[in-house]
């Protein structure tokens, strides 16, 4: 875990607008509890500066390097912690279902979801490849969690508001 996206969006009605984007950037030489903390820090700036009224985030798949796996979801208790402190309701959604929300396939490249994050949102030019995946998460909450498929959704998405930020 070196980096991980963020985005923020605002939704009113159907109408979905930019805010912010970026990545929370940890220091590869520091020790675990050192980056966790950054990640901490950095998830608690976000919410200060933007003050979302909820978020989303993506759930983890064990990969090829169980080694990876456990860092990454490591990673991902600290970002919902930050989330949860911050008393945020968090849903949560699979790789497939933001892909399926966004590009409308959910075996979509990555470039593709770069490449729709940036039509959706209107942006001038494509979002690196964390903060459009964190937008895309953004973008599939605000759909409702559903896509193009109708996926199931996990998560706190009966406290969804028509509109406000989301993180």
């Amino acid at each position: 875990m070196r980096s991980t996206g963020f985005g923020v969006i605002e939704q009113h009605g159907q109408t979905l607008s930019y805010v912010a984007s970026g990545c929370i950037k940890t220091d590869g030489d520091a020790s675990l509890p050192e980056r966790l903390n950054t990640l901490l820090e950095g998830i608690a700036e976000v919410v200060a500066t933007y003050q979302p009224v909820q978020s989303a985030i993506e759930i983890v798949f064990v990969n090829v390097n169980p080694q990876s796996t456990l860092l990454l979801g490591q990673a991902r208790g600290a970002a919902i912690s930050g989330l949860v402190m911050a008393k945020l309701p968090v849903a949560e959604y699979t790789a497939l279902q933001v892909k399926q929300a966004v590009t409308g396939h959910g075996k979509a490249a990555k470039e593709q979801v770069q490449e729709m994050v940036k039509r959706l949102l209107q942006l001038p030019g494509v979002p690196s490849s964390d903060a459009a995946d964190a937008l895309a998460c953004a973008i599939c909450h605000a759909h409702g969690g559903h896509g193009v498929g109708a996926l199931g959704v996990t998560g706190t998405l009966g406290r969804r508001r028509k509109s406000g930020r989301m993180l």
